[in-house]
């Protein structure tokens, strides 16, 4: 039977996408599944691993109260799916990579989305955390404008919850994109509200050599350029000025994470 929003309890839906992941799953469904808050739907979306994650989804069956395992047309596709299959008012991505850094999270998450009823959508922040858990770096939620915005992705996808009125609103992600795709959503949802914030470290994100954020970020930079023009369209004074900050912003990431894989202060 499907979940449902209770009396002053909306029904958060969790969606994490995963391929060939399992290293860290395990952690990410141990986050969702030992929420304290209630009610949760929690969806996996699997893009036909081979290497034991079905195994893991097999084994948290009874815990999962949906999953999928299937080829899909990349990550957008993917999350597409989960957001298809969900019910819930409130829905947020939280991947193989990521997880939750304490069991209130949904609770706060929940109380905070209750004080500001017609909110679109909701953002916090997150931990930078190496491949064993341990925090690297804490980012806190950064004041938003939509200027800001425009000039860069400052909002952190694991941390950002956005309700199903919004994704009938403004649609899913587009499948054009393959790394940026959050950013595009967020410039649509930015266009017509002002996200929520939230002030407390909603998701832990694993930092390691592996990961998609790291190894594609020259790519998600580059399609986050072509994003930010597509929304700059009609204006070729801010589309230079735009240019240039994104050519600095560019060096100024691979930078970061270089050194944050050596070991370094990322700060």
């Amino acid at each position: 039977m499907a979940k449902s929003s209770r009396p002053g309890n909306p029904l958060v839906s969790i969606i994490t996408v995963v391929y060939n992941g399992g290293q860290h799953l395990e952690g990410t469904i141990r986050s969702v599944i030992g929420q304290s808050y209630e009610p949760v739907e929690y969806i996996v979306v699997d893009g036909g691993s081979t290497d034991g994650t079905l195994d893991l989804l097999a084994k948290y069956d009874d815990r999962i109260d949906y999953w999928i395992s299937e080829p899909d047309k990349g990550i957008s596709d993917a999350m597409n799916k989960g957001i298809l299959l969900s019910n819930g008012e409130l829905i947020a991505h939280l991947h193989a990579d990521d997880f939750f850094p304490d069991p209130s999270v949904l609770s706060s998450v929940c109380s905070e989305y209750l004080r500001h009823p017609g909110a679109l959508w909701m953002t916090g922040g997150i931990h930078l955390v190496d491949p064993e858990g341990k925090i690297l770096q804490e980012i806190k939620v950064r004041k938003y404008s939509y200027g800001k915005l425009v000039r860069g992705n400052i909002l952190l996808h694991p941390a950002t919850f956005v309700t199903r009125k919004a994704f009938e609103t403004i649609g899913m992600f587009d499948v054009e994109y393959r790394y940026a795709m959050d950013y595009d959503l967020w410039l649509r949802l930015g266009a017509i509200a002002d996200p929520v914030p939230l002030e407390l470290q909603v998701a832990c994100f694993r930092v390691h050599a592996g990961s998609r954020s790291i190894v594609r970020s020259d790519m998600a930079y580059d399609e986050s350029w072509r994003i930010r023009k597509k929304h700059l369209q009609g204006h070729p004074v801010k589309i230079s000025c735009h240019y240039l900050y994104y050519t600095f912003c560019k060096r100024f990431v691979r930078a970061y994470y270089k050194n944050l894989l050596s070991g370094g202060n990322p700060s």
